[in-house]
């Protein structure tokens, strides 16, 4: 996966390319999109080939989810790219299993995930929170009375990224560390689970 800007193009030998379909009013990636794109790489390649998904953030849920297997079964020789300017849109489990890189040249480690300041306060609190200190934070983020698992959601999510962009900026050891605690709160808040119990229970 590339943290990239729009509009970049990967110069790959034997690359496919998936983009939202032209005649789509919602500018998505469908399932059947990448159910088509799948079958189009092949058991019996005997040498490199890229499927590049651009931007990888267009990509619905469905989508999404239809892509995971590949990702954890890849076929010999078959590369997916994915290309995206936010990787807090896609799922943690896909990031969990993908090679992440911010190419220095673009700026993207110095851009700040695409949300709004208090989404981004809540995600930098529970990074740099004490053990002590999580259940009043846990309060705040779901004192919200609409949608409060939506916002621990994108708090959980804003919080992988700026963990991903930190250690990829500094590489130290201590981003990468928080990681593993961050995926699973935001797999247990996508399966319904208790949103201030585990805002503190996983993050302990």
């Amino acid at each position: 996966m590339f943290v990239v800007p729009p509009n970049t193009n990967l110069n790959l030998p034997t690359a496919l390319k998936l983009t939202p379909a032209d005649d789509k009013k919602t500018n998505l990636i469908t399932v059947e999109q990448v159910r088509e794109f799948i079958a189009l790489s092949s058991s019996k390649e005997v040498r490199d080939r890229y499927f590049i998904i651009n931007p990888a953030d267009t990509m619905n849920e469905a989508a999404q989810n239809a892509l995971l297997k590949t990702l954890e079964e890849p076929k010999p020789f078959c590369h997916f790219v994915l290309l995206t300017e936010q990787p807090s849109a896609l799922l943690t489990t896909i990031l969990s299993r993908s090679q992440i890189f911010s190419p220095k040249i673009t700026g993207t480690l110095d851009c700040a995930p695409n949300n709004n300041a208090k989404i981004m306060n809540f995600a930098k609190q529970l990074i740099a929170a004490n053990p002590r200190d999580l259940p009043a934070i846990a309060n705040e983020i779901t004192k919200t009375k609409t949608k409060p698992r939506e916002q621990a959601l994108a708090v959980a999510a804003t919080a992988i990224e700026l963990l991903y962009k930190s250690y990829f900026k500094t590489k130290n050891p201590k981003f990468l560390t928080k990681l593993p605690n961050f995926i699973t709160l935001h797999k247990n808040l996508s399966n319904n689970g208790h949103i201030k119990l585990h805002l503190v229970a996983d993050l302990i």
